[in-house]
């Protein structure tokens, strides 16, 4: 009995040391507003305050009051804050780049971005922007000096994390198009396989791949689609939303599946953000977290402080002077949803901290431990 406790005490007591980190040099990053550090901003409209205001004390390219979950990534290996790869002015791509903006999908959208539709720079343009950044990054390092010094090493986009996180966007299309899901998602899988496949071609080996959230919990299709009592779950989401996303990552975990079949080099981690984000959803006063569905930086007041023609960080006319109508609440670091669509830094961080453990994914594998 003494030998069988000395065992499990061994056992604790290794389960308790800390992760050593994986020696990423640089990250690769690949979606859409959840983890834009900067493109869409940089392309078209910048982000205006009072986005930005939590952290950087300033508008950053960023959609939220602070920090996402890739910032908190490559915090968490000792790397920068990743570059917008369209972002020219004052970017450093030494430790990756990253190519994901606002609004973008999987599938290339009919509608585009100045008719209330998506961002032109889907994921297959990405993967072409990647390629592009690939080839050209050795041109210009070869120049040296600070050239060389702006630009990844050529090993680097072996050794590199790539992470990915888009679809939401997708299914809000899918959805307002009433289009078929049967359909429609087969032939995002199909697209998103591809793309993964050819950057294995270009050297990828460590993928940490995102399933999409609780589409139904957050404001901007609450309001779209107003729901009866009946179609609201336990936490106020619609069912239906949230039942299109768990379709969605059920098909997108079937990929990454097939995908350690045909990529036997590389390592491959599907993380269940979905179930991170709806946990913090359905805990949030436990987490330190009030009034969950209500959007921060808002305007209209009531349960959702939401609407479509006032929107966060916007302006009007109010007795003759131009005041800033969509205001961050007081306390952001109280709520999960920043304007309606995305989340808080504090948000962003708890779950950040969840996935990181390696409890959400699938090979259990905590973040630290993906280049194993």
């Amino acid at each position: 009995m003494n030998l069988l406790m000395t065992c499990l005490a061994l056992f604790l007591s290794l389960q308790a040391l800390p992760c050593t980190p994986c020696k990423f040099p640089a990250i690769i990053n690949l979606g859409d507003s959840n983890s834009d550090t900067g493109g869409l901003s940089a392309t078209f409209s910048l982000v205006r305050s009072p986005y930005g205001e939590t952290f950087f004390d300033m508008p950053a390219g960023r959609y939220s009051d602070g920090r996402l979950i890739i910032d908190f990534i490559a915090k968490s290996f000792g790397l920068p804050y990743l570059s917008a790869y369209l972002d020219s002015l004052g970017t450093n791509f030494r430790h990756g780049a990253n190519f994901a903006t606002a609004a973008s999908t999987i599938m290339q959208q009919s509608v585009p971005l100045n008719k209330g539709g998506y961002s032109p720079f889907s994921l297959q343009v990405q993967l072409a922007q990647f390629s592009q950044f690939k080839s050209r990054s050795r041109i210009i390092a070869k120049k040296g000096k600070v050239f060389k010094s702006l630009m990844p090493k050529k090993d680097y986009f072996k050794k590199a994390l790539y992470t990915i996180d888009i679809g939401q966007n997708d299914l809000t299309e899918l959805f307002f198009s009433n289009q078929s899901a049967d359909d429609y998602i087969p032939l995002t899988m199909k697209v998103f396989s591809d793309v993964v496949k050819k950057v294995y071609k270009h050297g990828g080996r460590h993928f940490w791949i995102h399933n999409t959230g609780p589409l139904g919990c957050l404001t901007y299709v609450l309001l779209r689609r107003p729901s009866s009592s009946r179609e609201l779950d336990s936490v106020g989401c619609a069912m239906i939303f949230n039942k299109l996303a768990q379709k969605f990552n059920e098909m997108l975990n079937e990929t990454v599946t097939q995908f350690r079949k045909d990529l036997p080099s590389a390592t491959i981690i599907y993380v269940d953000v979905y179930t991170a984000k709806y946990n913090l959803f359905r805990k949030a006063e436990k987490y330190g977290f009030e009034k969950p569905l209500r959007t921060c930086c808002g305007y209209g007041g009531g349960d959702y402080n939401f609407a479509f023609n006032v929107r966060c960080g916007d302006k009007g006319i109010v007795e003759g002077e131009e005041v800033l109508l969509g205001k961050s609440c007081s306390h952001p670091e109280k709520s999960i949803i920043w304007d309606g669509i995305h989340y808080t830094e504090a948000a962003n961080k708890w779950v950040f901290n969840e996935i990181a453990t390696g409890k959400y994914s699938h090979p259990s594998l905590p973040l630290c431990k993906v280049c194993d």
